[in-house]
């Protein structure tokens, strides 16, 4: 860690003791400000930031692993690979239905053509006078 991030880290503590023993009545605001080296009205904005921080801080999360960043790309070819998935599905099934109905047409071709040969009649032959 880098000086100037220790040194910041420092502050920040220092402005959250100073609101803290402000809020809990042990110094005034104007103390507070002069500890801090800032106007009141400084330390007021700061007491504001900092208490609405604490605040979202303390709300509840959802339960386990916070969810990982969504990488567009990843996204977006997730969703084309279902939607070529869907495609494919929808084609193999077409594939399946129109060899079903080639089959059912090949059957129905056969039968009435041995029907026919079966059930043809012959013409009669006229007897010469």
């Amino acid at each position: 860690m880098s000086k100037g991030s220790t040194e910041k880290g420092d502050m920040a503590r220092l402005r959250a003791s100073v609101i803290f023993k402000v809020r809990s009545g042990q110094i005034t605001a104007e103390e507070g400000a002069r500890l801090l080296g800032v106007s009141r009205k400084t330390y007021y904005e700061w007491e504001t930031r900092a208490l609405q921080a604490m605040t979202a801080a303390m709300e509840d999360k959802p339960a386990g692993r916070p969810a990982q960043p969504q990488d567009l790309e990843k996204a977006r070819l997730r969703e084309e690979v279902e939607e070529l998935q869907k495609k494919l599905f929808i084609a193999e099934k077409t594939v399946e239905v129109r060899d079903m109905l080639h089959a059912y047409e090949l059957h129905n071709a056969g039968a009435k053509k041995s029907a026919g040969s079966s059930h043809e009649k012959k013409p009669k032959q006229r007897k010469k006078p």
